[in-house]
């Protein structure tokens, strides 16, 4: 069958045929390519598979030779990293064995060449304790210990060795040129001077002087030793050895007890004590002593009070001085050792205190008496004003014991002031003393009793701070002035006491006079009138004026009867005359006569017993005198004016009219002058 041909279309039949024709050559040339490519593709797998299978063989075939290759390799770096190891342990090896040589000479040429070579041990053991795989560190370690030991331990015999050689005991010379210049003794030691009490002024300038005043710690050990001293100790802490190190070093500083079970630190311990025995020494120099409370009770007064004067200059040198530079020492020594510190100065000093602190006890302890208060107050001071430093100085917990025995005796001595102030108060009212003053004058009670109450005076601050020791909700103002009015009225109760021991009621009034004046003078004059009042000095001003009044009453009265114009008029019998000068007739001649000759019995008699009768007080007496004068002789010149011419008309009128106005006046003044007068002369 053919393809039926298109009719109609002339020319364009004949393309279209052309067309097809040329896309079919084209495809059969693309279908020629494809398979070509398809060929070649499977040529180049097939050679590809060959290179695969060639490459696999190649790769086992080199494989063992990789192998080798990387095991070489690693023996190289492990042979590198083996060497290394090796030069490291050898270095230590080298190290070691200069450590060892610089350790076996000791520390005293080279004591930081020393120190280091003990580093370096340090540091070996380190390093071996970190590479146990050496076969032979277990070996090494026990070397380098054993050799660190006795390293340690030369370390030991060199810090007791430098300790005690540079421990010496400080002189009392020493000691007092660190002292403030006004506290500096002129000779001898400071318990030299007295130590009786002194006045007000001379208390109350010595308690501003120790408090304003600068003390100069002493230098214990020298500045040079001490860093070396300290590198010792750190190193033997290092070592762990603290606790032997704190055993060590306080029986060269002081008096622990060693482990008995230890051995070691038996061998160690036999070492002799340095510091504490040296701080003993300087207390010793400077003439501390141990008294027993048996010693004390023995000792005179003036022996004991001297001693408790010595006392507190000691305490104030030890604690503001020797327990200064002992603490500065130790802290020094154990800087970063806290707990050694402490418990080194509490050994140290335990034995000095407790020496110190056993006089002032006993002191408390033993038995009351009144001159024992112002001592007593004396050593409370010094306790209170050393309070803070001892607080400071004997921090931590291993001075408790200290701090807690110093805070003891101060209550201790506290709580025996105001017993014995109590004691004083009683005596004062109950004070049996027989002897009386046959003359009147002031008592030597009330002159010790206001003495004792402007010594309390002195005291004024140290009394109120121990009336705030038993503080009872009055203020130690008012409770110092209820006791200072409670003596003064005790010691006026003895004094009425004491008065009636006279016979002669004139010298009982004198006598309170006079005692009751020094009173009052005394307290005007003193601390006292602000603490007792205005209203107290003036009562008893009019209590002093009272007992003049009753003095010149009674003295007085009988011979002022004498020159009385009652009783004179005659009742008949002898001769009345009228008399110039306006005499009253009838007066008797005969008791003029016996009324003068009694009155110059009186007088005579008044005046050889009053002169020696004393009134003390320049102005008392004067103005005493003046009050009889103001009586006795404007009576005396008017009975001689008005009745004198009786007695001079007739015989021997001088035996009658023995003395002048003028002679009077001046008899009056020799009374109340204590000392016995002739009689004058008839």
């Amino acid at each position: 069958m053919g393809i039926p041909t298109r009719r109609g279309g002339g020319g364009g039949g004949g393309g279209g045929v052309v067309g097809v024709d040329m896309l079919s050559e084209r495809a059969a040339q693309m279908r020629e390519a494809l398979v070509k490519s398809q060929s070649i593709t499977d040529n180049m797998v097939s050679i590809l598979g060959s290179f695969d299978h060639r490459l696999s063989a190649l790769e086992t075939a080199m494989r063992p030779t990789q192998i080798r290759t990387h095991a070489i390799r690693r023996a190289h770096e492990n042979i590198d990293k083996t060497l290394k190891a090796a030069e490291v342990i050898l270095s230590q090896f080298d190290i070691s064995r200069q450590a060892e040589a610089k350790i076996l000479k000791g520390p005293h040429e080279d004591l930081e060449s020393y120190l280091q070579a003990i580093d370096q041990l340090r540091k070996n053991i380190q390093f071996f304790s970190n590479n146990k795989s050496f076969k032979s560190s277990d070996g090494v370690l026990n070397h380098t210990n054993n050799l660190l030991a006795k390293a340690i331990s030369k370390l030991e015999e060199e810090f007791k060795q430098l300790l005690s050689s540079y421990s010496k005991a400080v002189e009392p010379e020493r000691l007092f040129e660190c002292l403030p210049n006004s506290m500096r003794p002129s000779s001898g030691s400071p318990g030299d001077s007295s130590s009786k009490h002194p006045s007000s002024n001379s208390h109350s300038d010595q308690n501003n002087s120790a408090e304003n005043s600068v003390y100069t710690t002493p230098t214990l050990i020298p500045h040079r030793i001490l860093p070396l001293l300290h590198d010792l100790a750190q190193q033997m802490v290092q070592a762990g050895n603290q606790q032997q190190l704190q055993k060590n070093t306080v029986l060269s500083f002081g008096s622990l007890r060693p482990n008995l079970g230890d051995a070691e630190s038996l061998q160690y311990l036999t070492g002799r004590d340095t510091r504490s025995p040296v701080l003993e020494e300087s207390l010793r120099k400077l003439g501390v002593e141990k008294l027993s409370k048996e010693d004390v009770q023995k000792m005179q007064w003036e022996v004991l009070e001297a001693k408790i004067g010595n006392w507190i200059h000691f305490m104030r040198i030890a604690v503001k001085l020797l327990f200064a530079g002992e603490r500065k020492v130790c802290d020094q020594l154990f800087e970063g050792f806290d707990s050694l510190m402490d418990q080194c100065f509490a050994e140290v000093t335990a034995g000095s205190v407790a020496v110190l602190l056993s006089f002032g006890d006993a002191i408390a302890k033993s038995k009351r008496s009144p001159e024992k208060l112002f001592v007593l107050l004396d050593m409370y001071e010094i306790m209170r004003e050393l309070h803070s430093e001892i607080e400071a100085l004997f921090r931590g917990k291993a001075c408790n014991d200290i701090r807690e025995s110093a805070l003891g005796l101060t209550k201790r001595l506290a709580q025996t002031a105001q017993e014995t102030f109590g004691d004083f108060e009683e005596a004062v009212e109950k004070d049996a003393t027989k002897t009386a003053v046959a003359d009147g004058t002031v008592h030597p009670l009330t002159s010790y009793v206001i003495n004792y109450v402007k010594f309390l005076f002195d005291y004024q601050s140290t009394l109120k701070q121990l009336f705030q020791e038993f503080e009872n909700g009055d203020g130690s103002h008012s409770q110092l002035a209820a006791v200072t009015m409670r003596i003064m009225q005790a010691l006026q109760t003895n004094l009425d006491g004491k008065s009636k021991q006279y016979r002669d009621a004139s010298l009982t009034h004198l006598f309170l006079m006079n005692n009751i004046h020094y009173m009052v003078r005394s307290v005007r004059r003193s601390e006292a009138k602000d603490l007792l009042g205005d209203d107290w000095v003036q009562r008893h001003r009019r209590i002093v004026q009272q007992h003049a009044n009753q003095y010149k009453r009674i003295a007085w009265a009988k011979i002022l009867q004498c020159l009385s114009v009652q009783g004179l008029t005659s009742s008949g019998g002898g001769s009345a005359v009228s008399a110039d000068g306006g005499n009253s007739s009838g007066v008797s001649r005969a008791i003029i006569k016996d009324r003068l000759k009694t009155f110059n019995i009186q007088f005579e008699e008044l005046h050889q017993r009053q002169s020696q009768w004393t009134v003390p007080d320049t102005e008392l007496r004067e103005s005493l005198r003046l009050a009889v004068a103001e009586v006795l002789l404007p009576a005396y010149r008017s009975f001689i004016k008005r009745f004198g011419p009786l007695v001079e008309n007739g015989k021997n009128p001088q035996k009658y009219i023995r003395y002048t106005p003028e002679d009077l006046e001046h008899m009056l003044g020799e009374f109340f002058e204590g000392k016995t007068l002739n009689e004058p002369k008839r």
